[in-house]
């Protein structure tokens, strides 16, 4: 392979994972050459641009909510330890709330949660259907047992998010191209390069997936079978007619819906269905909403029975069909590739800590924050993580 394309690290796929990885990599050792492969850097496509956007602490695994918590400190400080250059990203971080709602048979477990995650220092309170209705008059929770309201949950843009850590990266000195990698090198059980459309090969010891829904098809070239699917998910925007007060948390119904206010008084609305396509299927349907979503909405929030669909657009997730968590570190049985994959629609607020993590892992730091039950090794064992309430 062209000594010219020998790099220390290639990481494939630079959105929200390869970013923040390259980030961390280039801060702990600027020594390091990096590169980062990504098919497009426009973005069109990729998970991190295409999300509804959440951050959130509710979670019933203890490391998902140390994830989120180093999340949040690097949300809070953001704009000013990420300016580069003179150039200050403007992240919008809203910290508006997520509301969770849950019928009868699903509150012991979500108070479970709960009880850990104030046990953690969570913000994180139970509320019952009055005190939802006090909050948020518009809303109809008569019949449900109550919900969690974590208030420091929130939202961000996405984008300037992921522009942020590339160009930090990119002043770091990781090298960003534009390529789509075909192939995975393997020599004798280890990993040698990558082969690229473009008829590129670049040559390196240490390969990282994180090539979000199209991981499988990468780990698949060396061999690897990861049971991470390409999901597609769909969501709308609304205006309504009737307008709340002032903001909406994210909003989660029992059946899965949410929905939460977006800037301009617009409604974000989606919900994931047990028959959402496979496959990189990128289109909407405004009969999804017409028939279904809208009914349901319009049930818990009578108010929203009068609006208009402004657009949709859809985006996938990258589904753990095995525990629904991530899969982090390296594959036991191919000496240099590492993973960070499979976060079933939690990706981008996991991104900081998950780069923080997969950097100690490359470089041979302890890390800050043990994420190691999140190890292939239970991929191959078949061994979910086991957790009841939020995933």
């Amino acid at each position: 392979m062209d000594s010219k394309k020998r790099y220390d690290v290639i990481i494939v796929g630079g959105g929200i994972m390869g970013s923040t990885t390259a980030y961390y990599l280039t801060r702990k050792d600027p020594a390091l050459k990096v590169a980062v492969i990504e098919r497009d850097l426009a973005y069109t496509r990729a998970s991190t641009t295409l999300s509804m956007v959440n951050a959130r602490i509710q979670f019933s695994l203890r490391q998902n909510v140390e994830i989120s918590q180093y999340a949040f400190n690097v949300l809070e400080r953001f704009e000013d330890d990420m300016t580069v250059a003179g150039q200050r990203p403007r992240i919008s971080y809203h910290r508006e709330g997520n509301l969770f709602l849950y019928e009868e048979a699903a509150a012991i477990d979500a108070k479970a949660a709960l009880a850990m995650q104030q046990a953690l220092g969570c913000q994180v309170q139970w509320w019952s259907p009055d005190e939802v209705k006090a909050h948020y008059p518009l809303y109809a929770p008569e019949g449900l047992a109550g919900g969690t309201f974590g208030a420091q949950d929130g939202h961000f843009d996405a984008y300037a998010v992921l522009m942020g850590y590339k160009a930090n990266a990119r002043a770091q000195g990781a090298v960003y191209v534009e390529d789509e990698v075909t192939q995975l090198a393997v020599d004798k059980g280890r990993i040698i390069g990558v082969k690229t459309g473009s008829g590129a090969t670049y040559a390196s010891a240490v390969v990282v997936n994180c090539a979000g829904a199209w991981c499988t098809e990468l780990a698949g070239t060396a061999g690897v079978d990861l049971p991470v699917n390409p999901v597609k998910r769909q969501c709308f925007c609304l205006d309504t007619a009737v307008k709340p007060d002032g903001p909406l948390p994210l909003t989660i119904l029992p059946s899965g819906l949410y929905f939460r206010t977006e800037t301009g008084g617009m409604v974000l609305l989606g919900k994931s269905m047990a028959e959402d396509p496979v496959g990189f299927d990128f289109t909407w349907d405004q009969n999804r909403f017409m028939d279904i979503l809208w009914l349901e909405l319009a049930e818990f929030v009578p108010a929203f029975e009068r609006l208009k669909l402004v657009r949709g657009w859809a985006g996938l997730y990258a589904v753990n069909t095995l525990d629904g968590n991530a899969i982090l570190g390296e594959w036991p049985e191919l000496k240099g590739f590492y993973l960070a994959n499979g976060f079933s629609g939690h990706g981008l607020q996991q991104g900081p800590a998950v780069g923080r993590y997969m950097s100690e892992l490359i470089i041979g730091e302890t890390p800050a924050l043990d994420l190691s039950i999140f190890n292939p090794q239970r991929i191959l064992e078949g061994k979910p993580l086991a957790e009841g309430g939020l995933v």
